[in-house]
Formats: C-alpha cells, structure tokens, sequence
C-alpha cells in the first residue's frame, strides 16, 4: 500500500515542469468526486528569485461524520514541509529536501483513492504543502540548507487550517546528528507552547507501518518558536506549532549518514513507504477516535498549575 503513489508522485517531483498544477491533475485522477483540491499561487518573497510563485497545494477530504457534514468526528491535518522540491538551476532532478511533500500527497492519493472505493473516513482529512523549484541553497554545517521560496510565517497562513484539530508536520530531517537511523522518526507532541510526552498510539502505529521498534527525535524549546527568531533549530518540522493551539507531531524522514537537503539521488522509497503507510494510518485512527496525539487530563493537570502559555508568535 503506498508504493503506486509514491512511484507516481516521485516521478513528477524530478520533471523540471513541476508545478501545483501538475500535482493537482494527479490527485483529481483519483476520482473522489467529494473532495476538493485547489492550488494557490504566491510571489517567492526575498532573499529568492520574487519574480517566480511558489504552488501551495491543499487537498480536503470530507468524512463521513466529519465537520464538514455537521458531525463530530475529529479533524487531521497532514503538512508536507520543505523548502522546496528542486534547486534548479544548480540541481538537476528532485532532491533530498522534497520528502515532508513526497509523503503528504503520497497519502493524499492514497485517501482519495480509498475514498473513491467508498472507504471515506469517519473524519475530515485536510492535507497542505507547497511546490516550489527555483531557491538558493545556503552552505551550513553539517549541511548545507534548501532556500524558501517563502517564509516560514507564510507557509504556516497556507498550511495550518484552524480545522485541524491535530497536525502531522512531514518534513526530511536528515542533515543532522541527532537522529541518524534510515527510516521514519517521531517527535514529542508540541501543543500551545507545551511540549507533552511522545504519544503511545503513535509509536505503535509507526511500529506497526515499519515492523521494527519505533524511533523518536528530540526537541528543545526553541523547536517550537518561530524560524525567523534567529534561534537554532532542530528544522522547520515543528513550526506549524507557532500557527496553533492544536497539538503537532513532527514525521521524520532520517538516514544513518548526514544527508543535505540540496542533494539529489538522496530520497529513499523504503523509508517514504514507510512514512506514507504510517499517515495513512494514523489519520484512520485518529478520525475513528481510537488514537490520541496526547493525554487530556495530563495536559489540562499542566495547564492548571502552571497556567497557559502564551504560544510562540512573530
């Protein structure tokens, strides 16, 4: 399961007519006939190339007892970050930096061919990213980083719908040294300026995706503060926190060596397999009710003896 959709969607990751426009026929082949799929085109915003727009793609798909029918099954939203998919003109192809948006519309296709079967899912799905082929890359140790077509603010105006009552950030997370196995990795639930304990449903759903015992990152404090603050941060796969009150799950796509995000060749289809089959299923259970991103009681304990936390803003 997943395998087709990835195939499909990495072959138009490394075309270099890439565009939202593309990415949307593909998902409209799906033939959902109530989902919505829609392309927004922004300006690139500066240091990069303000002449070019970079695509932000968002895909609904309505449940059957979701909010969008009146009832009161729960909302997932699923968020492909990256900088961008290509460095063109320095890169030829598709590279490393793409995953987060690889495995959010890899899931994408695969909810809305299941739905078009007539599995639709008991709650809303609402899945985000943004295409964009054309940025800079930034030298950086132990890698070198993928430029944005946009900020990091405006990417979160475009991909954190106040629908979503928890949130999937998939982002690549492999130029780093402090979570180096090749596969797929979790983060600590990140929830209006707490960061809560891993969620235990969560690593049984990744075990079960993967067949192996689960993998986990950390983060500090200053991963969930905004990315234009000048902190050092793990990556941008937490800043959805910084856009919403609702708790967020970081998905790592990680390797066993320091990988760049600018490389090319350097996608890995086991452990984008890996990382689709556990969204997928992980938005089953969470619009079925049957798997929580934290514990309530333990939150709202926190809550009422330290107080809310104002969240982290611009």
């Amino acid at each position: 399961m997943g395998m087709r959709e990835i195939t499909e969607i990495t072959e138009l990751m490394d075309d270099p007519r890439l565009d939202g426009e593309r990415i949307a026929a593909l998902l409209l082949s799906a033939g959902a006939a109530d989902a919505r799929i829609e392309v927004t085109s922004v300006p690139y915003e500066a240091p990069e190339d303000i002449a070019r727009t970079c695509d932000f793609v968002r895909v609904t798909l309505p449940g059957g007892r979701g909010a969008l029918a009146g009832g009161d099954a729960p909302t997932l939203g699923i968020v492909g970050r990256l900088g961008a998919q290509q460095a063109q003109p320095d890169r030829i192809g598709y590279v490393s930096d793409a995953d987060g948006s690889t495995v959010a519309i890899a899931a994408a296709l695969r909810l809305l061919r299941l739905a078009a079967a007539g599995a639709q899912l008991p709650g809303d799905v609402i899945v985000t990213t943004h295409i964009a082929t054309h940025v800079s890359i930034t030298p950086r140790e132990p890698a070198d980083f993928m430029g944005m077509p946009v900020s990091s603010e405006t990417m979160n105006e475009h991909e954190v719908d106040a629908g979503m009552e928890a949130i999937l950030s998939i982002d690549a997370s492999k130029g780093n040294r402090l979570i180096n196995h090749p596969g797929v990795a979790i983060s600590p639930t990140a929830k209006a300026g707490y960061l809560l304990p891993v969620a235990p449903g969560l690593l049984s759903i990744l075990e079960q995706a993967t067949g192996a015992p689960a993998h986990t990152f950390p983060l500090a404090l200053q991963d969930i503060t905004p990315y234009s603050n000048g902190y050092r941060h793990f990556n941008s796969i937490m800043q959805p926190t910084v856009a919403t009150s609702a708790p967020v799950v970081g998905v790592a796509l990680t390797a066993a060596a320091v990988v760049p995000g600018s490389s090319t060749g350097a996608s890995y289809e086991p452990a984008l397999l890996e990382a689709t089959r556990f969204v997928v299923e992980a938005a089953k259970q969470f619009t079925q009710g049957r798997v929580s991103f934290f514990d309530a009681d333990e939150y709202d304990s926190l809550v009422d003896q330290y107080g809310e936390l104002t969240r982290f803003q611009s």
